[in-house]
């Protein structure tokens, strides 16, 4: 599938203090090419470059969330006749490596709307934000046994971490798809919702309002702690909560406890 020329793969717009990210190759089901991946990039430049926004959603366009790569994309597709295939640990390397780092690595907190059909790498770029919300009909679908791959773009990570060995094993096997309602019961999202991305804003701008530095610093404590043992993970959160001390937000929070009334963050 040609990029088209007439519109952008991902569109940006600010509500406030929250950003959305939308990704736009509807007719593709948002399945990402290099050139998308980008423009994802560039979007996420736009909101961690300006000081008002503390949150960001993110979502895709039309019936589906993100159908991970684009197989038909320069990088990955394989030509009739067979010599010189592509190397797909280039793809990953080049493109979406950096974009699950990236989303791991904002200055702010993340929400993912799945708003229809996350597959494959579509998986791993909903799991690599803060929250994901989803619609009742979304489902979650680790397809790349289908096509002789294993899991990649962090999917092999998020996935036993959130739901265990024995299911992500039976999932990433089988390419089974997994509806949001199961996938929330189950613990691979946070909830699901008749207007997810109605629903995504709303809590991204619950988590605007909040001290943005602690929330990010949150996200790597939890994400982290299985790389350490206890007592590491209790030096770790001495030295956060240190850092935190020395914040805006921090005086705020307890000058307005002391003063009983809600605190005015500034996220900073």
């Amino acid at each position: 599938m040609t990029e088209s020329t007439a519109e952008p793969t991902v569109l940006y717009a600010e509500h406030g203090s929250v950003a959305l990210v939308t990704l736009n190759r509807p007719a593709a089901l948002n399945s990402l090419s290099p050139a998308m991946h980008r423009a994802l990039w560039a979007a996420l430049d736009k909101a961690e470059t300006n000081p008002a926004i503390r949150a960001l959603v993110l979502t895709g366009a039309g019936r589906g969330f993100c159908a991970g790569a684009d197989l038909n994309a320069t990088d990955l597709a394989i030509p009739s006749g067979a010599a010189g295939r592509p190397d797909p640990g280039v793809a990953i390397e080049n493109n979406f490596n950096p974009t699950t780092r990236r989303m791991q690595n904002l200055r702010m907190p993340c929400v993912a709307a799945v708003n229809g059909v996350a597959a494959g790498a579509g998986v791993s770029l909903a799991l690599a934000c803060d929250v994901t919300i989803a619609a009742p009909g979304a489902r979650f679908i680790q397809a790349f046994s289908k096509i002789g791959l294993i899991p990649d773009a962090g999917s092999s990570w998020f996935m036993p971490q959130r739901l265990g060995l024995a299911r992500a094993m039976a999932l990433a096997m089988t390419g089974d798809a997994l509806g949001a309602p199961q996938a929330k019961e189950w613990g691979l999202i946070w909830d699901v919702a008749d207007d997810c991305l109605a629903a995504s804003l709303a809590y991204a701008q619950r988590l605007a309002d909040m001290p943005t530095l602690a929330l990010v610093a949150t996200r790597h404590l939890l994400r982290e702690s299985t790389a350490r043992t206890l007592n590491q993970q209790l030096d770790k959160e001495r030295d956060t909560q240190s850092a935190m001390g020395k914040t805006n937000d921090y005086v705020e929070g307890v000058t307005a406890f002391r003063e009983k009334r809600p605190a005015r963050f500034s996220g900073s």
